[in-house]
């Protein structure tokens, strides 16, 4: 068996298309362009990356991008002020602070100053528990962006046996939260679980979000599965630096039915579920029906 590959870079373009095509309708119909403020702290080089790779997209689909970098010395009042400046505008719509934040600042604190309509990474705890409850919420990026590729290609997924590999707040947790929406039978399963392999082997949907490089291999996929590989790493062979997932793709991907690769899988979806979340949050705090296919 060789597995689907389920093109994360292709579908993320799908993506942003669309909301391009809403943002457009927006201002036409309505003279609303969704606004999408970003806070650097720091210069970290990942992070610089990111915020790079953001703005750009924002542009790209006609938002509005505001940019705030600051020092790494920033003291916690001057930021919660940033934030608390940025939740009042009505220009924007949606507020990231990029993580992680340099170790002086309280992230948990940070985070929870952001007004939960305008938190577009999910992160609030009112989100939290909003999306544990099963109501209307932020919903996080990178699992909203794993959402819509195994809608995708499952259409229902209602019965499907689903397991994550992790429990992080950030992706494990509101993973296995969007799974249970959508009717499936979840288990989250981690380092600690006794014989993780056939734990793994019981699922249908497999995801994998531990962050150990290519920890999970083709003995740990059941024949047929759905492999979705949330993880990012970067390991060095032959001298050069390379960026693998959590899954060894060639083992799972003899095994499984469809397989996201690493780079080019999850990691796009990440970018275009942001500006997803822009779109929903300004629909939202103008009493405009949310678009259809970009949210949970």
């Amino acid at each position: 068996m060789t597995a689907k590959v389920i093109d994360g870079k292709a579908f993320a373009a799908s993506v942003r298309a669309l909301v391009g095509t809403h943002v457009a309708q927006l201002l036409a119909q309505n003279g609303i362009v969704p606004g999408l403020a970003v806070v650097l702290v720091g210069e970290d080089p990942a992070s610089q990356v990111y915020v790079r790779n953001k703005h750009a997209s924002t542009i790209e689909v006609g938002m509005n991008s505001y940019e705030h970098r600051l020092d790494a010395g920033t003291s916690e009042a001057d930021l919660l002020a940033l934030i608390g400046r940025l939740n009042k505008d009505p220009k924007v719509n949606g507020i990231l602070v990029q993580l992680p934040l340099p170790g002086h600042l309280n992230s948990d604190l940070v985070i929870n100053s952001i007004d939960p309509a305008k938190d577009v990474d999910g992160f609030h705890i009112s989100n939290v528990g909003l999306l544990g409850t099963g109501q209307k919420s932020m919903v996080p990026c990178t699992p909203l962006g794993c959402l819509m590729m195994l809608r995708d290609h499952h259409g229902s997924l209602s019965g499907l046996n689903a397991v994550v590999v992790g429990r992080s707040n950030i992706v494990g947790k509101p993973m296995a939260q969007l799974l249970l929406g959508d009717s499936c039978t979840v288990t989250i399963a981690h380092s600690r679980t006794k014989d993780l392999a056939a734990v793994c082997r019981a699922a249908d949907i497999l995801v994998a979000a531990v962050g150990r490089p290519e920890m999970i291999t083709g003995d740990y996929v059941k024949p047929g599965a759905t492999v979705i590989d949330v993880g990012i790493n970067r390991v060095e062979r032959d001298g050069k630096v390379k960026l693998v997932g959590d899954v060894h793709y060639a083992s799972a991907a003899a095994v499984a039915g469809a397989i996201t690769p690493v780079p080019g899988g999850v990691g796009p979806m990440t970018i275009a579920c942001l500006l997803a979340n822009t779109l929903t949050a300004t629909c939202r705090a103008n009493g405009l029906q949310e678009p259809k296919g970009l949210t949970a």
